[in-house]
């Protein structure tokens, strides 16, 4: 399917089309196939849960993981930005402060997690990402969270006692009520064995039209000493942009040193900053020009798909999700290939396994509803919803990408997935966030099943839930 086709399916999905006799998207009986021929489908199991946990959290949306106490077993740290408070009040008036960091830490039970509170209040308000790695360089996985009113947090590992004791912190005094951070991550720039911060500055928490017209930094944060004093860290402004919202350090040119790929909101466009001089962390831009629908660089991953030995990069053009060609001179055009589209559902976070076991890189995504954060509302299969699917990879990447749509609810926000074998039975599960569905947010795990007969696509965690949605029928 050429991109012209795929767009005019998704506007044509918004437009018209009946539910007449739509069967609903969990139940019914799934297609796909792995490898071996098994069919797939999954079953959804709660990690933590604001109703089991007693903790009121809500409006999840980050998610990483590292062996935080070194047990041996991955811990999950996740970030809940508090929907009901942070994005609900009057235009004008400042939002309150809300938010949690959460961490379950892991077990050889992949059914058996302790969950705890890192951080909470002010020092979560509506935290939205974080980062993982060892700042301070005692062994122990550290953690930086980007808060989207407004800091970046810095919570360093106690080491001992990890699910008792608390966590050092320090907000990082350049980001403190300066602007507004989603993205937060932690990476060797310099090769000096030491991480450095790297987060865009996105200007407002809900920005207006001039908000789009000024320019705000996308910024590396560089420590000297003790990570927990404030003069310790300094700013390095890469560049400025309007609303950007991802500064990702990848890689991205295969010359052995970390460069940044920033992504602009209000330019829809991302941006090469190729690391020249690692020592110095000196940094030359690249604008990436597209051939074909662009994107703004909100979510991405890397993979290179055709084997040509660079990197590709997926990410969402509009509705369509797609990926994005390296040419073999990085200042040429790169080409926009679509993969999917969840029309009318406006997809959020992705991430890329081999799903059913032929070798070739699949993806999974969720969406984004666009209903009530706090209750179902009065939304049809014509709405926005929020969705789980997979896309197959054809093999010939000029072959149209195969969805399998997993559930489609009238409330879910899937902001993050990450590709684990949770239960070691040899196929891709998946951890993942979920939001604007109080009291049905949290952290959960999709586990890959496979039968020999079609079962349900989807199997639920809770009695009660969100009402599973039949698809919007794109059919006149």
């Amino acid at each position: 399917m050429n991109i012209k086709t795929l767009v005019n399916l998704v506007i044509c999905s918004s437009v018209s089309g009946t539910l007449s006799g739509q069967p609903l998207v969990g139940e019914t009986p799934s297609k796909a196939r792995s490898v071996d021929g098994s069919y797939i489908s999954w079953k959804e199991h709660l990690i933590d849960d604001p109703v089991l946990s007693g903790v009121p959290f809500s409006g999840s949306d980050g998610l990483v993981m590292a062996d935080l106490d070194l047990d041996g077993f991955e811990d999950i740290v996740s970030v809940h930005e508090s929907d009901s408070n942070y994005d609900s009040t009057v235009p004008g008036e400042t939002p309150e402060a809300m938010g949690h960091v959460r961490i379950a830490f892991g077990s050889d039970d992949p059914d058996k997690w302790v969950n705890i509170t890192l951080g909470e209040g002010a020092d979560a308000s509506a935290a939205e990402d974080a980062a993982i790695s060892d700042v301070n360089g005692d062994g122990f996985p550290d953690i930086m969270v980007a808060a989207e009113l407004s800091h970046l947090i810095y919570f360093q590992n106690p080491g001992q006692n990890i699910r008792t004791q608390a966590w050092e912190r320090l907000i990082l005094p350049m980001t403190q009520g300066r602007g507004s951070y989603i993205r937060v991550f932690l990476a060797d720039l310099n090769g000096d064995g030491s991480p450095e911060a790297i987060a865009p500055n996105k200007g407002a928490q809900r920005p207006t039209i001039e908000d789009y017209r000024r320019s705000t930094a996308a910024s590396i944060y560089k420590f000297s000493g003790d990570p927990l004093i404030g003069s310790s860290w300094s700013e390095i402004e890469l560049g400025f942009f309007s609303n950007p919202r991802n500064s990702e350090p990848i890689d991205i040119d295969g010359d052995g040193d970390m460069d940044i790929i920033v992504g602009s909101n209000g330019e829809n466009r991302i941006i090469l900053f190729e690391n020249t001089d690692p020592e110095n962390l000196a940094f030359s831009e690249h604008a990436i020009g597209v051939y074909g629908p662009s994107t703004n660089g909100f979510n991405m991953e890397f993979i290179d798909l055709n084997g040509d030995g660079r990197l590709d990069i997926v990410g969402a053009a509009g509705r369509i999700l797609s990926w994005f060609e390296q040419p073999a001179d990085i200042d040429h055009a790169w080409i926009s290939r679509p993969i999917g589209s969840f029309a009318p559902d406006s997809m959020t976070g992705f991430e890329i396994a081999d799903i059913n076991g032929d070798g070739l890189i699949d993806l999974i995504a969720g969406s984004y509803s666009r209903g009530p954060r706090m209750g179902d509302g009065d939304v049809t299969a014509e709405d926005a919803l929020g969705r789980i699917g997979w896309f197959e990879n054809p093999g010939d990447l000029e072959k149209e990408w195969i969805r399998h749509d997993i559930s489609r609810r009238k409330r879910g926000m899937y902001d993050k997935f990450i590709g684990r074998d949770l239960d070691n039975d040899g196929d891709t599960d998946f951890i993942a966030t979920r939001g604007n569905s109080y009291p049905y947010d949290g952290v959960f795990w999709l586990e890959q099943v496979r039968s020999s007969t079609p079962q349900p696509a989807f199997e639920r965690a809770r009695e009660i839930d969100s009402p599973e949605m039949p698809l919007f029928n794109m059919k006149n």
